[in-house]
C-alpha cells in the first residue's frame, strides 16, 4: 500500500475510533467519578435535636435570638414553663437578631385546644422568610376559608397540595427548604424565590416560586433586598399559636 494511502486510511481508523468514542461515552469506571469538593459532615439530631450545623433560633429557655419587629425592643410574647413561646395578642409580630437568605427551616406549631372564633379569625400567625414571604400558619380544622390563605399556603399565592394538620392543641411541624430570590446590581429580579414544604412530613409545597412578597390586599411584587430576618406574626386577634423547637440550617 502507498505510504500515502495508508496515511489516509490510519487517520480515517483513528477519526472512527474517536466518533466512536464519543458516542458510546466513557469506557472506564474512573472517568464518570468525582472526589472533590467533598460534603462536610452533619451529624444527624436524635429524638427530636438539631442536626450538628443548626442555628437554634429558640430552644425553649429564653428569647435571646429575637426582638420586636416595630421597634426592636425585647420580645413580649409569653415564655412558657413547657419550652414553647405563645403570641401575647396585639403585642406585635417578633423577628430574629441574625438576617438569613436560603435556608432549610424546622419549626413547630400548635394551634389551642379550646376553639375560638373561625375562618381567618381561628388561630392564626404565619411564619414569614425574610420577613416578607409567607407560610400560613392557621387552624383550619372543620374551619373552611379561601384555599389560597389556608394552612400550609404561601399566602395568596399557592395552595398547598394537602391539609395535613393534626387536632387542635396537638403539635404540627413546618420543615421548609428556600431558596432566597436573585436581584441584578439594578434591583431588577433575576431568580424568584422558591420553596417547599413539608407539614407533618407530608408535601404540602412542591418547589413552588414566589411571585413576590405576601400581600393582603394588590398583587405581589418583588423589590431588591439582601439576608432579612425570619418573622413570626402576631395577628392581632388572640390567636393563642404557640412555637417550639425552631432552628435553621443557612444555605448560601
Amino acid at each position: 500500500m502507498p505510504l500515502k494511502s495508508y496515511v489516509f486510511a490510519l487517520s480515517v481508523l483513528l477519526t472512527a475510533s474517536s466518533v466512536f468514542g464519543q458516542v458510546n461515552g466513557p469506557t472506564q469506571p474512573e472517568a464518570t467519578e468525582t472526589y472533590e469538593p467533598v460534603p462536610p459532615r452533619v451529624t444527624p439530631g436524635s429524638d427530636g435535636a438539631p442536626p450538628s450545623d443548626a442555628i437554634v433560633l429558640f430552644n425553649g429557655k429564653d428569647f435571646d435570638h429575637w426582638v420586636s419587629t416595630a421597634d426592636s425592643t425585647a420580645v413580649k410574647w409569653h415564655l412558657n414553663r413547657d419550652g414553647s413561646m405563645t403570641v401575647k395578642d396585639k403585642t406585635g409580630n417578633i423577628q430574629t437578631k441574625q438576617n438569613f437568605g436560603s435556608m432549610q427551616l424546622h419549626i413547630e406549631w400548635k394551634s389551642p385546644k379550646e376553639v375560638q372564633m373561625s375562618g381567618q379569625n381561628r388561630a392564626n400567625s404565619g411564619v414569614f422568610l425574610q420577613g416578607l414571604y409567607e407560610v400560613q400558619v392557621l387552624d383550619n380544622n372543620d374551619n373552611g376559608t379561601y384555599v389560597n390563605g389556608q394552612v400550609g399556603s404561601i399566602y395568596k399565592q399557592s395552595v398547598p397540595l394537602a391539609m395535613a394538620s393534626v387536632p387542635s392543641g396537638e403539635w404540627n411541624t413546618y420543615d421548609i427548604i428556600y431558596h432566597a430570590p436573585k436581584f441584578s446590581r439594578g434591583g431588577n429580579i433575576v431568580a424568584p424565590a422558591t420553596i417547599t414544604v413539608l407539614h407533618n412530613g407530608v408535601l404540602i409545597q412542591d418547589h413552588f416560586e414566589i411571585e413576590g412578597p405576601s400581600e393582603y390586599i394588590g398583587w405581589p411584587r418583588y423589590k431588591s433586598h439582601g439576608k432579612r430576618p425570619l418573622m413570626l406574626q402576631d395577628h392581632r386577634d388572640n390567636s393563642r399559636v404557640s412555637y417550639r423547637n425552631i432552628w435553621v440550617r443557612e444555605l448560601d
